[in-house]
């Protein structure tokens, strides 16, 4: 019996030299992919104060692990390189770009390239908000208004009002239109139930990062199907997509020696309070903690990083990464299709340990986008 059919994108490191990426873009042509996406931090997840040698060997070449692009700029650079690939940013928000603008980047890039790209857009994250003194107190409601803002600008002719809690447009006008089978498509990252509703309501497609079964994806899918159809909509029309970090290696021993890494147990260290509990066990951090939400790198010494990594326990080793051999992998991500994942987005997370474990990762990548794309 044929396997279910599955897209796949790469997610791009978005760091300097530039030519890493555009080499990356033609890696990902030559191997078949369907997109290339760029992230949106100002800061990365990992802390400047583990940032050494011993954490990774990239530490030897880049002085910190915050030199991040701006991914308007990058993917506009990158449109000229990226053939017949579609172009992604998951995702920004509407805290630090007013949708407006985000509108106005993304149909700008749909002239750019040969197919539409796609915005990945969400509510969210601490670290990128509060420490530049913006306000994260109501980001969903926030979110909701630039949903409807950033539709009207992708269809509307002429002036735009719009009055609403957080956004006020007076006769705002925003005249550039996508070429013909170009306009950009909304994919929502999100699984709380507030967001789900959202992506049922105003989603092109749902890229969710932080769904750990293909039981949790389907149930949540649910969510949107019954959202979509209460606001009038085919949900059948919404993408139903993945994004997750993967670590590869030629075998199940290797791959469980990678999950015992210091950037492993960083990962798990970033699974929520509620995570923790359920293995029953107590986050350093707090009973509140969220997880990747309030993750503030910068926030955190050394020392409170070291002595959390030593207590993760066993069980959340591995925790935000889909690890595994290739055909390990391809099982696993199948396992999602037949939950309805139509489309996943890789970010290669064995590429911190060395530059073999990048390099077979990557040839892993191929591989296994190979066996989702033809089902074989």
């Amino acid at each position: 019996m044929v396997s279910v059919r599955i897209a796949t994108g790469l997610e791009l490191p978005a760091m300097p030299p530039a030519a890493i990426n555009r080499a990356l873009v033609y890696f990902a042509r030559l191997s078949g992919l369907d997109s290339v996406w760029a992230l949106d931090h100002f800061q990365g997840l990992i802390p400047s104060a583990i940032w050494d040698r011993q954490f990774s060997w990239a530490a030897a070449h880049y002085r910190s692990p915050h030199e991040l692009f701006d991914y308007q700029v990058l993917l506009g650079y990158l449109a000229s390189s990226a053939g017949r690939l579609r172009l992604g940013v998951g995702v920004t928000e509407a805290i630090r770009r007013h949708p407006v603008l985000i509108a106005q980047a993304m149909l700008t890039l749909a002239h750019m390239s040969r197919r539409a790209p796609i915005l990945g857009i969400g509510a969210g994250e601490r670290e990128n908000i509060e420490p530049y003194g913006l306000d994260f107190s109501t980001p969903v409601s926030r979110l909701e208004e630039a949903l409807q803002i950033i539709r009207l600008c992708f269809s509307h002719q002429g002036a735009i009002d719009f009055h609403g809690k957080h956004f006020r447009l007076e006769h705002a006008v925003l005249d550039l239109r996508a070429p013909k089978g170009r306009t950009p498509e909304i994919w929502i990252g999100g699984q709380g139930p507030r967001m789900l509703r959202l992506i049922g309501r105003y989603g092109d497609g749902w890229y969710p990062s932080l769904v750990s079964t293909p039981e949790e994806y389907a149930a949540k899918w649910q969510i949107i199907h019954a959202a979509a159809q209460e606001a009038g909509r085919d949900p059948e029309s919404i993408t139903r997509a993945l994004f997750r970090l993967v670590a590869f290696a030629p075998t199940e021993r290797e791959v469980r020696r990678m999950l015992d890494s210091k950037a492993a147990r960083l990962l798990a260290l970033g699974a929520s309070a509620e995570e923790w509990r359920k293995v029953g066990a107590q986050h350093p951090f707090g009973e509140d903690f969220r997880g990747t939400v309030d993750w503030i790198p910068e926030h955190y010494s050394r020392e409170m990083l070291e002595e959390g990594m030593k207590v993760v326990p066993p069980e959340l080793l591995g925790s935000g990464v889909l690890w595994g051999t290739p055909q390990q992998v391809v099982q696993k991500l199948r396992a999602f299709g037949e939950a309805g994942v139509q489309y996943v987005v890789l970010s290669p997370a064995s590429a911190l340990l060395s530059r073999r474990a990048t390099l077979y990762g990557l040839l892993a990548l191929r591989g296994v986008a190979y066996q989702l794309r033809t089902g074989r």
